[in-house]
């Protein structure tokens, strides 16, 4: 063990010092209908604030960098990647996560119709696929198999193949207007 010279500086001294002198920021965000107000670092990706803040763990991290669509949630009604986006840009916003979909223990229609139409099997992706196919049918409530495969080209999934996600979306669109 290599001792340190008289006044230098430990290496947990200095681990110390820089954790007692990080910057902190205090944002307020509504995520499904409920306030939350705490202080983070600016650097902790909307994801982390809301899987380990917030205790919402519905919004999954699969590939950090945006590419996989699992984090995506609805920032002010808007589709984004809750990996690539920071906690404070999303101070004052209003954020839906997996978890605001249901009404308590109803599943809402999107997510009946993929419990009915076998639109999930491992689970990772359906958070994104679900938030993303919100948007989209918020967006256009009756689209074809086309403009679906198309709304949900940003969203990975490893299981399925995918007609099983399409077919869950279209059923929901017909449910969702009678």
């Amino acid at each position: 063990m290599t001792e340190l010279a008289s006044g230098s500086t430990s290496q947990r001294e200095l681990a110390s010092e820089s954790t007692s002198q990080r910057n902190t920021e205090s944002i307020t965000v509504t995520v499904n209908g409920h306030a939350y107000t705490a202080d983070c670092e600016p650097r902790v990706t909307l994801a982390d604030f809301l899987r380990h803040t917030c205790g919402l763990t519905g919004t999954h991290l699969g590939c950090e960098h945006g590419v996989c669509g699992a984090c995506t949630i609805l920032v002010d009604g808007r589709s984004a990647r809750a990996c690539l986006m920071l906690a404070v840009q999303a101070d004052g916003a209003t954020i839906t996560t997996v978890e605001g979909l249901a009404a308590g223990n109803a599943l809402n229609p999107l997510q009946e119709a993929f419990w009915d139409n076998h639109g999930l099997q491992c689970g990772f992706c359906t958070p994104g696929m679900l938030m993303t196919a919100t948007e989209l049918l918020a967006d256009n409530p009756d689209p074809d198999a086309a403009e679906v495969r198309e709304g949900l080209s940003g969203n990975l999934c490893r299981c399925t193949g995918y007609d099983s996600i399409v077919r869950s979306v279209l059923d929901a669109a017909q449910r969702m207007r009678g």
